[in-house]
């Protein structure tokens, strides 16, 4: 979902203008970016909370190259989803997909792996 579909639907379901819902949302996104840059922590209840954290400088390895590179300090956005919006967003997701669904996955991968245990097993050394 874009910035666009959120506008769009904000705006169908409150009356306002698209324009009016952009520059409102538009405020609420400046606002917590500038909360965020001064270290400040955001708390949207029932949302979540939006934070920095602070790293600190090290030595990596580019992964292609495997060439040093130093890393240095700095401060990253973080956000922890509210237990509301946990579990609101897992019961979504399991309407949509079964209740069981996650445990019909989890038997298949064991069912597979004991095919694959059996397969290993039969063959001579």
């Amino acid at each position: 979902m874009t910035k666009q579909n959120i506008v769009d639907t904000v705006s169908d379901a409150t009356g306002l203008t698209k324009v009016e819902t952009e520059a409102v949302m538009n405020g609420v996104m400046t606002t917590i970016i500038e909360a965020l840059a001064t270290n400040n922590r955001v708390e949207l209840r029932g949302f979540g909370t939006f934070g920095v954290k602070h790293r600190m400088p090290k030595k990596a390895r580019n992964p292609g190259t495997g060439e040093p590179i130093y890393l240095p300090e700095r401060f990253v956005p973080t956000f922890k989803p509210s237990k509301m919006m946990r579990l609101r967003v897992n019961e979504l997701i399991n309407k949509l997909r079964g209740p069981y669904a996650l445990w019909e996955k989890a038997k298949k991968t064991e069912n597979e792996h004991a095919q694959a245990e059996k397969a290993t097993a039969r063959q001579p050394s």
